[in-house]
């Protein structure tokens, strides 16, 4: 059974951003993006506060958003990187599982990633990350470094918007297309 406690509130600066981007892209009509609840069941409530102060998860959680844009099917998990390194360990096998899955059903999956410490956001296709994802797999490195990345997935934010991943999406279709 897993607890939540206050660890859990990190990322969350980056999701209120996301959030943000989300309800702009919505008001445009260019998508419907989703925050994904996390199930929890409190088991301390401060009653002053109001507040729960300790919590177990329900149940392991899928993906931080989902929705569609223009039609198509999206799902995303927004991560936190502290250093070059980022550790597979920021990501469970059943989101791996989910987001497989997702794409099998002509979705698409990827993470949005930001380096804290580059101030850098990043969109990372799900197929790129799979790669890092197999080779730890096959007893490789479970972590991949920045110099790693296809940086073409940069993320800038623009026109008000605070993480306008729609350009790197749109990237990421036309390079699934072969285009």
């Amino acid at each position: 059974m897993a607890t939540w406690n206050s660890r859990g509130l990190r990322g969350s600066a980056l999701e209120d951003l996301i959030n943000r981007t989300n309800e702009k892209y919505r008001e445009s009509g260019l998508g419907l993006i989703q925050k994904v609840p996390t199930p929890i069941t409190p088991i301390k409530i401060d009653k002053e506060q109001r507040h729960i102060t300790l919590a177990y998860f329900d149940q392991k959680s899928t993906v931080d958003y989902i929705g569609a844009v223009q039609g198509i099917p999206v799902c995303f998990d927004a991560k936190e990187c502290a250093s070059d390194t980022f550790s597979l360990q920021n990501i469970h096998e059943h989101q791996i599982i989910f987001m497989e899955d997702f794409e099998k059903q002509q979705g698409v999956s990827f993470f949005i990633i930001h380096y804290t410490h580059k101030d850098f956001l990043y969109y990372m296709p799900f197929r790129n990350l799979k790669v890092f994802w197999d080779r730890a797999k096959n007893g490789g490195r479970k972590s991949f470094r920045f110099e790693e990345i296809d940086l073409q997935y940069g993320i800038v934010p623009k026109q008000g918007l605070f993480v306008p991943y729609l350009d790197a999406l749109q990237l990421d279709l036309k390079l699934r297309d072969g285009e």
